[in-house]
Formats: structure tokens, sequence, C-alpha cells
């Protein structure tokens, strides 16, 4: 957003004869001076003390005053681009009349110091509105009590004073609540960019939580599909009924690939599409299943899970079921042959403990963290258990093998878990 200058307004929707005189400044303030020239000459032909009231004609315009008027009038077509300037003009042809026209004294030429000194006022600052209004009220009425109508206290000279004074005070206030407009326009600008950017967070946060959920079931059953047909191609001649064995474990992990990733597809859908599966996200009660896809692969796998008292929450729930299958998953792809894993699965009062230990010495045993142009498995396991306010601890073991070792705290509130998820950026992880 344009900052605006002091005492500028912006733009403002609509029509009509004050948005053409927004557009055309130029032509009001013309239109303005013209229609000031003509009351200085009014005022000039004018008695102020008819019987009954001011009488038009009484007075004869004299050459000074046409000429003075003429000056400060036209100075007020400029108004906008020097109102210092303008007003300056128009005090001193004010005081020239006052002096000249000794034998009539009389200030209508005043009227144009009032218009000027209303300008300066709405598009200054307030400490240059009160130094300059001081200044401009007190020589203008000085002067006017000096060498304007006598008794020194007439209703004139008093005029001066209470029209410099009130000219001030009404241009500090349109300041003001310009100032104000344009402050309530920008606070309103930044809430919405402030909402938009919002609304652009929360997007980019649920499509790196669903690109979190494709990597965990692209990466199990791929690993899985991999295995059993590199087991098929190798004893397709010599042992064709084992080959067909595989290639019946390929088809069964492709097709459980394909139903969680349409169940995960599926929340890209609108709430109200009948189409978006219903069927609940993978928990620690389906666990024997994915255990079991891993022993038909090839790894014996030992899987402690006692049965649960009560249901856990869903969000650690899931999370321990994708810990348990990113884990095996590295397992079978670096622990090398003959490995072994154990699933051990604890919960207590306050926390929900999982503990994926393997005895393997393959070629990556022991360094399983992400490489350049390698996986981030661990990553988004890690992210996974920060995001639930746990703790996650992997590496190699003593005796030989890997462990990996998650808390998952129980007494976590949903405002946490919320504010929590939302702090963090979430990458898609690959297998690590």
């Amino acid at each position: 957003m344009t900052p605006l200058a002091p005492g500028q307004a912006g733009p403002r929707p609509g029509g009509g004869p004050l948005a053409w005189i927004r557009a055309h400044p130029r032509a009001c303030d013309t239109a303005l001076a013209l229609a000031v020239f003509g009351a200085i000459l009014v005022g000039a032909m004018a008695g102020p003390h008819g019987p009954h009231g001011p009488r038009f004609g009484e007075r004869d315009l004299t050459v000074t005053t046409a000429v003075l008027a003429a000056v400060a009038s036209g100075a007020l077509a400029l108004r906008r681009r020097f109102p210092r300037s303008v007003l300056v003009v128009t005090g001193v042809c004010t005081v020239l009349e006052l002096l000249l026209e000794t034998e009539a004294p009389r200030a209508p030429v005043a009227c144009s110091v009032v218009v000027a000194l209303c300008t300066l006022a709405a598009r200054t600052d307030r400490s240059t509105t009160w130094r300059v209004g001081a200044l401009t009220v007190v020589v203008l009425t000085a002067a006017a009590m000096l060498f304007g109508a006598r008794p020194w206290y007439a209703q004139e000279n008093l005029g001066i004073f209470a029209w410099t004074g009130m000219a001030a005070a009404a241009g500090d206030a349109v300041r003001s609540r310009r100032a104000f407009v344009a402050a309530i326009r920008e606070r309103a600008e930044r809430a919405e960019r402030t909402r938009e950017e919002e609304a652009r967070r929360r997007v980019a946060e649920e499509r790196m939580r669903i690109a979190r959920e494709l990597h965990d079931v692209v990466a199990h059953h791929i690993a899985l599909v991999n295995v059993q047909a590199g087991v098929a191609s190798h004893v397709m001649d010599s042992r064709p009924d084992q080959a067909k064995q595989a290639l019946a474990h390929v088809r069964e992990a492709s097709r459980s690939a394909l139903d969680e990733l349409r169940a995960t597809v599926g929340l890209l859908r609108q709430s109200d599409d009948p189409r978006a599966p219903t069927e609940p996200a993978p928990g620690l009660a389906v666990l024997d299943h994915l255990v079991d896809g891993f022993v038909r692969a090839g790894l014996p796998v030992d899987l402690d899970v006692p049965r649960p008292a009560d249901a856990l929450p869903a969000a650690i729930d899931l999370t321990a079921y994708r810990i348990v299958q990113e884990a095996l998953t590295n397992v079978h792809k670096h622990a090398g042959q003959g490995a072994r894993a154990t699933v051990r699965v604890t919960r207590t009062t306050d926390a929900l403990t999982v503990t994926v230990l393997d005895d393997g010495t393959g070629p990556d045993h022991g360094h399983r963290a992400p490489q350049p142009g390698g996986g981030h498995g661990l990553i988004g396991m890690r992210e996974r258990v920060e995001a639930l306010r746990g703790t996650v601890e992997t590496g190699p073991r003593a005796a030989g093998g890997f462990r990996v070792h998650v808390r998952l705290p129980l007494q976590t509130t949903r405002t946490d878990h919320q504010a929590g998820a939302s702090g963090r950026s979430c990458r898609t992880g690959e297998t690590g």
C-alpha cells in the first residue's frame, strides 16, 4: 500500500459530484478562487451596520481592494501545491489592505487567509498547524487592531481573530479525520493480507501432511513389491511354484497400496462428496496385518503388542502404526539377509512407547540417516513424533543392529497438538 501524505485521503469508490471534484482538483481550486474573489468584492461593497443587517451597495469598490482581492484569490488556485506560499501571499494582501484603505478600513481580503490557513492545517502536521496558525492569528489580529476599524475592539477586528482561529482548528480536524480513515484502511488491508497468508500456510501444511501419508503408504508397499518381484524373477525358471507365490505377494501388496492410496487421496475431495472413502485410518489394531506382509517377504518379526484397555487417540494410533511401518521397511531394506526384527509396544497411564529392534548386519547397518539423493524416512518419522510433543531415539545398537524408540505422551491436549503441528513445516519423506 502506498503511504498517504499528511492530510491526503486515499481513493474512494463511488461517483457523483464528489468523485468528479476529487478527480479534478485544479478545476475545483479554480472555482473556489473565483468564489472567494466574488465574496471579497461583495464584502467590500456591503455595509455591515445597516438598520436591518448588512446592505449591499453602501460602499464603493476601490481599485486597491480589487487588485488585492484578485492577487489573493488567484493565489488560492495553487493552495494544494504551495500551501505555505499561498498563506504568505494572502496574509500580505490582507495587511496591505488594512494599511492602504485608511479612509474606509475594512478587511474582506482576510476571507482568502481563512481558506489558505485551513488548507495548510489540513495538509501538514499538528505542530506546524499550531505554530503557523498562532503566528497568522497574532499578526493579522494585531494589524487589524492597529490599522483597521476604530475602536480597536470593533467587531471587524475581532472577526479576523475568530475566523482565522476557526480556520486552523477546522483544517486540523480535517487532517485528523483523513489520518484516521487512512489508518483504518491500512489495518483492514493488513488484516486481509494476514488472513491470506494464514490460509496459504494452512494449505501448505495440509499438502505436506497428505504428502507424508502418501510417502508412508508408497514406501512400505513398493519396498515389498520390489523384493517379491526380485524373488520371482530369480526363481522363475528353477522353482515356478515359489515364483507364483512371490507374484501373489506382489499382487496382494499392490492391492493394499492401492486401497490406502485411495483412502489418502480421498482427503482431497470435498467433505460433501458422496464418493469420499469412509474407511478408518490404519492403527495398532491392524498391526498384525502389516507384520504378516513383512513375514511373507522374508523378514521374521516378533510382535509384542498388548491388547489395549481402551481406544487410543486417533493421531497417536496412526502415528504409532506409521512408525512401525517405516522402521520395518528400513529393516527390510538395510538390515541384510537373515535379519530379525522385534516390535514392542507398551502403554502406561501417560505415554505410549514403541520400540523396533533388529539384529541386522547389512551394508547400511548402523547408518540409515538420509544421504544426498537418498530418502528422508527417519526425518518424516521424527516430524510425526514432534508434532505430538513426543520423543524419538534412533541409532545402532551396541550388540549389533538398529534401534528405534519412540515415546508418545497421551496427555497432550488437542490444543497443544494443533499448536505443535502448525508450528512446524512437514517435508515430504522418502524411505531412508
